[in-house]
């Protein structure tokens, strides 16, 4: 089953978008600490499975790409899954997976609103949250130039679509999670920006660090209320749309492969998970063990 929460944009959302969430009251309860089944009844042991749970992931319209991958592991693990991109093609993965799709363009405060509404009118509100939107695609490439050749407007360009995103989403569904006393947010940050960087890309660079940044302030601002904040830092990753050159970044890694969408799944997958309950404000980085060589020798 799919739905367009774009169709309803026009119309003002219930939740006011722009306007960020009224403060609480610190939670004095520890809902994610594991304890013993037999000492304690009633209290489940800490576990993958997320049965039941709601969880969004974005930017999950390729299926080919880290988000599809995602939105399939939190299938298996039982979680009730929608996925949203900024096109139609999202109809597509959703019939594939048997998930629920939305279309929205997640740069767009009003969009945003819409499809909180809607997720929360289908589904329920949502516990897991995956930020994944970001990447380049054909309608909206990345844009590769140098600081001095690079517009105003290209800078803000891809630092709304890799990092405002995140915050836009994050800011609409954290109060919900706060309120339940339990919640997952996962952020896709890069090794590009809080690891490394490449000439041409320091908008790009710019965000993904923006994205840690967001991660960490987040996830002290909620750990009192059960929710946990972490990011993920893909490095070389290959999928249907890398380049030749990509490829052979991969290939150079000290593993001597790029990764594969499914292996950052399965990092981000854990973190969602209740066996996740002790790490907040964490960047894992998935990138075959290229960050940490210092040189390499032959």
């Amino acid at each position: 089953m799919v739905f367009d929460a774009r169709s309803s944009s026009g119309s003002r959302s219930r939740r006011d978008a722009t306007r960020p969430a009224a403060g609480r009251r610190p939670r004095t309860t520890l809902p994610d600490m594991p304890v013993d089944p037999d000492s304690a009844p009633g209290e489940a042991p800490v576990t993958l499975r997320l049965d039941g749970k709601v969880a969004l992931v974005t930017g999950a319209g390729s299926p080919d790409g880290i988000g599809y991958a995602t939105a399939r592991r939190l299938r298996d693990l039982g979680a009730r899954v929608a996925i949203v991109s900024t096109t139609r093609r999202i109809h597509d993965r959703a019939a594939e997976l048997g998930v629920t799709g939305f279309v929205a363009d997640l740069t767009d405060e009003a969009e945003v609103g819409a499809l909180a509404d809607a997720i929360t009118d289908q589904l329920g509100d949502v516990e897991v949250l995956v930020n994944n939107a970001g990447l380049a695609s054909r309608a909206s490439p990345e844009v590769l130039r140098p600081v001095a050749q690079l517009t105003y407007d290209e800078w803000k360009s891809e630092i709304d679509r890799n990092l405002g995103t995140a915050f836009l989403c994050s800011r609409a569904f954290q109060g919900a999670m706060a309120e339940r006393g339990w919640g997952r947010i996962v952020n896709l940050a890069a090794t590009a920006g809080p690891v490394n960087a490449l000439p041409t890309e320091a908008a790009y660079a710019a965000a993904k660090a923006g994205v840690v940044g967001l991660t960490r302030a987040l996830a002290m601002e909620l750990v009192a209320d059960g929710v946990n904040v972490n990011c993920v830092a893909p490095g070389t990753i290959y999928t249907a749309a890398s380049t030749v050159t990509e490829i052979k970044q991969g290939l150079g890694t000290p593993i001597g492969r790029p990764g594969a969408p499914d292996e950052v799944a399965a990092a981000i997958a854990f973190l969602c998970s209740p066996a996740a309950s002790y790490i907040t404000g964490q960047m894992l980085v998935v990138d075959g063990g290229n960050s940490v060589r210092e040189a390499e020798f032959r």
